[in-house]
């Protein structure tokens, strides 16, 4: 139904290649070199080994739409691509240069970055050369509505001062992380959606504290997710993007195409997770026979097979739409799966550590991680219920307009 087109076939292969002869191989190495730092955040050496690799084989800023930057793939056509990295989701899109946050902020900046933005931070990240961090989400109020944020950007001659809080500030622990995008309000008394203004403010910048990581289910990702607390951080008027009262239409420049890339790479660990399930159910008897030929075993094989592949068609679906009407006719589809990918994602996983027993809950296999970071995404870029709330307010419209016009 959504035929690759013969250069994303091309990309696809080559990308297929380059997981079977570097990155899976890299998964053990890469274990051992965390291990062997004793710091979470530790940058281990193999990810640059397979940056240089994938870099040589043309597999590098795959993300990216604008030709300029990157091998201009359509939203359709980087879907699969996407997929493929979610099989190693902690490797995979980092080595290629296609990991989140630093993908939106690349994207960020290509459209609505100055010359000057472009030059000192978009130039580096896209060469891979340092990494970035999206601020947005605070925790003394409900960011799931960001008109609540209350972070104060206040103009004062020729520079800002910010004065607030962040957390769930992913990649500011990175060692590489040299830059922030912060959102936050120019005009708290003005129209709801024209209150808030997103900058760029270096992570060195006075006033700029990194608090703590938070851990996720117990787990401190390497890229780390901080609490930032800004206080009196003056930054040159420079620093804006767009203009004053542009945070929202910024965001969702942003958050369309990064949407496609989380349910891709959310499907990708599903597929991964349905596999070692099988091999699993094939590989260990109970009560005499094969866990493989037990009816319940059988079942859930089947139903992941059909979910997954629903959820697949369905993100295809939004991806298509987003390249032939745009991102606001496909709002519908987007929001679908920002909650279905991540659920059948979830419903896989767990069957598949219900297949592994207590080895599906240790780290000995990569199931554990996998759900810790899949449930996080049901809260990542809006909770479920916001984009039902989008879902549904939209049908409720089509309806009465459609009963108007009968």
């Amino acid at each position: 139904m959504y035929e690759l087109t013969d250069k994303a076939k091309r990309y696809q292969a080559d990308l297929l290649a380059f997981m079977d002869e570097h990155v899976y191989p890299a998964e053990a190495v890469y274990a051992e070199q965390m291990a062997a730092s004793g710091d979470p955040h530790f940058h281990p050496p193999v990810i640059e080994d397979l940056k240089a690799e994938a870099k040589k084989r043309g597999l590098w800023n795959l993300f990216h739409p604008h030709p300029e930057w990157g091998p201009g793939l359509t939203n359709l056509e980087y879907a699969p691509l996407a997929e493929i990295m979610g099989r190693s989701a902690h490797l995979a899109p980092e080595a290629t240069n296609c990991n989140a946050p630093d993908t939106g902020n690349m994207e960020v900046l290509t459209l609505f970055g100055t010359d000057e933005h472009k030059e000192k931070w978009l130039k580096p990240l896209l060469a891979g050369e340092i990494a970035s961090a999206f601020a947005m989400t605070e925790p003394a109020v409900a960011s799931s509505d960001a008109s609540n944020i209350q972070m104060r950007m206040e103009r004062d001659g020729d520079d800002y001062v910010l004065n607030g809080r962040k957390w769930w500030t992913s990649n500011a622990l990175h060692p590489r992380c040299e830059v922030l995008i912060v959102m936050g309000k120019t005009d708290p008394d003005g129209p709801a959606f024209r209150q808030q203004s997103m900058m760029v403010v270096p992570v060195g910048t006075p006033g700029v504290t990194i608090l703590r990581g938070l851990p996720v289910f117990g787990y401190q990702d390497r890229e780390g997710h901080a609490e930032v607390l800004f206080e009196n951080v003056r930054v040159p008027a420079g620093a804006l993007l767009a203009g004053e009262g542009d945070g929202f239409m910024i965001s969702q420049a942003r958050l369309g195409p990064g949407r496609i890339h989380h349910c891709m790479r959310a499907i990708g660990m599903a597929e991964r997770a349905l596999d070692l399930m099988i091999d699993r159910a094939q590989s260990r008897t109970t009560f005499g026979a094969p866990v493989a030929e037990r009816a319940n075993i059988q079942d859930w094989i089947a139903e992941s097979r059909i979910e997954i592949d629903m959820a697949r068609l369905l993100t295809l679906k939004a991806a298509h739409l987003m390249d032939t009407v745009g991102n606001k006719q496909a709002r519908t589809e987007i929001a679908a799966i920002k909650v279905a990918a991540p659920n059948v994602a979830l419903k896989v996983v767990d069957r598949a550590i219900q297949v592994h027993g207590g080895g599906g809950v240790s780290d000995d296999f990569p199931l554990a991680s996998m759900y810790a970071h899949l449930r996080t995404l049901r809260l990542a870029d809006g909770p479920d219920e916001v984009h039902k709330r989008t879902i549904a307010r939209r049908e409720l419209r089509r309806r009465e307009t459609e009963r108007g016009e009968r």
